[in-house]
């Protein structure tokens, strides 16, 4: 198998895994090696999940405005351990591929390997919960006929963004395309960086 069937494979093993229980407070329990990459793609997708099920949960018209304060906070600091996670799986790339040298005229992509995989692994998400609606038996002929073209085209994207992902792990296996990583750099839940936050520290 290639490197995205591999990760595609371990994206819906999550997905599985998760809906065992279909709750955010369920405790992973990452079946791989320690430090393994399999083991980095699992809590990525785990992560993903989770918050994909908080996104719903906290667009209850109903849900109560403390919950929801609580919700939006764990979903940003959800948020932060995947740009952490996302930003490590580069950093296992950049080992990797840190011996190869690129050619004088290598390319630079608009996207890490990590970034693309993490597009991967919210696709997996989609396809997952679109395939749920086109066979839902308690919905509309219509609405799963809908659902059925909508999960047509992101089956497409899913075929068109693996093979994506593994041509520029060639490219840069190659020496096409340079492996460079930029650090995202977020600053609403620095306090360093966060007017509300640091003006509020000055404050006291």
């Amino acid at each position: 198998m290639n490197f995205t069937e591999i990760a595609w494979n371990i994206f819906n093993q999550s997905i599985e895994d998760y809906h065992v229980l279909d709750n955010v407070n369920t405790l992973i329990n990452n079946p791989y090696e320690k430090d393994s990459l399999e083991r980095i793609l699992y809590a990525k997708n785990w992560i993903d999940t989770v918050q994909w099920h908080l996104e719903d949960i906290i667009r209850d018209e109903n849900i109560d405005p403390t919950e929801a304060l609580h919700l939006k906070r764990t979903i940003d600091q959800s948020n932060q351990k995947r740009t952490d996670l996302v930003e490590f799986i580069d950093s296992w790339f950049l080992k990797k591929y840190e011996s190869i040298i690129p050619k004088s005229d290598a390319k630079i992509n608009t996207e890490t390997p990590a970034w693309a995989v993490d597009r991967l692994s919210i696709l997996a998400l989609k396809i997952y919960h679109m395939s749920l609606e086109a066979n839902r038996e308690s919905a509309s002929e219509e609405h799963r006929l809908n659902c059925q073209a909508k999960l047509n085209v992101l089956l497409m994207q899913k075929e068109d963004l693996s093979t994506s992902i593994n041509q520029l792990l060639t490219d840069i296996e190659n020496g096409n395309v340079k492996m460079k990583v930029y650090k995202q750099m977020k600053m609403y839940n620095d306090e360093s960086l966060n007017p509300i936050l640091y003006q509020k520290g000055q404050q006291k």
